[in-house]
């Protein structure tokens, strides 16, 4: 057994390397164990899976512009209200704010909470509207 380790050490290192590589995007599975999309991986999920959107910025920040159809929660009133969201428990649900942060504080707060489909907008609203992705205000279009 020790010769045959000695003469193939390094296959057995590649082996274990390529094992862990396919591994750690499952171990590190990004901001509160959601997972990060970009801009246009979020169009895909809303084209796809109609998730609900969740828009944890602040109540003004939401009025001057949103992504349509978005429900808005400030992140810190969200575990008060985390019953609002109850039917979305197994649903596919896309996590934002203004710039990743406070969406990653709620995707942990939804996930110690057994929500299983969380998808963190990575770099929120602003990476949304630097890939010129529309916005709503006051229901018209931005």
């Amino acid at each position: 057994m020790n010769e045959f380790i000695k003469h193939n050490a390094v296959f057995i290192g590649l082996a274990i390397g390529s094992g862990f590589a396919l591994l750690w995007p499952m171990l590190n599975s990004g901001a509160g164990g959601a997972a990060n999309i970009s801009a246009t991986e979020a169009v895909v999920l809303l084209n796809r899976s109609k998730p609900f959107i969740l828009d944890v910025r602040d109540a003004a920040e939401f009025a001057a512009g949103h992504i349509s159809g978005a429900k808005n929660i400030p992140v810190a009133e969200l575990a008060g209200r985390i019953k609002e969201l109850e039917k979305f428990k197994d649903k596919p649900i896309l996590v934002h704010c203004q710039k990743g942060m406070r969406a990653k504080t709620a995707c942990g707060i939804l996930k110690t909470q057994q929500y299983s489909q969380l998808n963190n907008l990575t770099g929120g609203l602003d990476a949304w509207v630097e890939a010129k992705l529309p916005l709503v205000k006051n229901g018209t279009k931005a």
